[in-house]
């Protein structure tokens, strides 16, 4: 179990937000890494041959071919996250190289089995995952729930309109690395809606969470639970409050970019 916490863009940012705390929850348990490079498109799933039906369709927020291309995308994403985190702020936390792709690429891997850090949008932080009990009977402490609350208490800080607009604005460029990512038929906005479902369900465990060490990193004790998904089993690991109160961000994201509540 490493130690992870990130951040999003607009609707976006907020789910990758969820893949943030997981990133700072690993990350911490494993030897420094180099810093990560130009992240490359991982191998995605097999797409239908036919184009899917796009649910939640994004209506795009002026012209968008008067976007700057799509290469320079980063220059924009920095004076947008800068105008919602904070120039000082902005800069600590996220890898500002490729923003768009990485966001991109952590959304569509939360519901999977990992989600490769090199391809974060955001640093990771110092500290370590709190473990008590010994080897036969290890279990996450509850002092890991207080080490999550800065982060939790960001989340809930966001503007979500605000950053919504943002991301609608700047839509184009996120179905353009959905494509390029090798969806060249999907919808991101679909995607986003349907990770932002699935961490939605994640359980909420109220108990001590039982851990074993079955190779180098630690894991759940209970094979259901260190079956699901890497999305998932972040929520699970920041603790019951604080799973509820990210979740409750991710709703209110979730109307801002359909307008309408989940069905779950």
């Amino acid at each position: 179990m490493k130690d992870p916490v990130r951040w999003m863009i607009a609707a976006v940012i907020v789910v990758a937000l969820g893949g943030s705390l997981y990133f700072w929850l690993r990350r911490a348990e494993e030897a420094p890494q180099p810093p990560p490079a130009v992240p490359k498109a991982p191998a995605p799933e097999p797409e239908a041959k036919s184009a899917p039906q796009i649910r939640y369709p994004v209506v795009q927020a002026g012209d968008a071919s008067a976007l700057p291309a799509f290469a320079d995308s980063d220059a924009a994403m920095r004076e947008a996250l800068g105008s919602v985190f904070g120039l000082k702020r902005m800069q600590e936390m996220f890898n500002l190289q490729d923003v768009v792709r990485r966001v991109v690429a952590t959304v569509d891997n939360l519901p999977r089995e990992k989600v490769a850090p090199r391809l974060m949008p955001v640093k990771p932080v110092p500290g370590r995952f709190v473990l008590t009990g010994n080897e036969e009977n290890l279990a996450s402490s509850a002092k890991n729930s207080a080490r999550y609350l800065p982060a939790v208490r960001m989340i809930e800080s966001v503007d979500a309109g605000k950053l919504v607009a943002i991301y609608v604005r700047y839509y184009a460029w996120f179905q353009q690395a959905y494509k390029e990512l090798g969806y060249p038929s999907g919808y991101f906005n679909d995607r986003l809606i349907q990770v932002i479902d699935h961490l939605l369900i994640a359980p909420e465990l109220k108990r001590p969470i039982k851990l074993a060490q079955r190779k180098v990193l630690y894991e759940f004790a209970d094979p259901q639970l260190e079956a699901r998904s890497a999305g998932q089993k972040m929520m699970m690991r920041i603790g019951a409050e604080n799973s509820a109160r990210v979740k409750a961000k991710l709703r209110e994201i979730r109307r801002e970019v359909t307008g309408q509540l989940p069905k779950t």
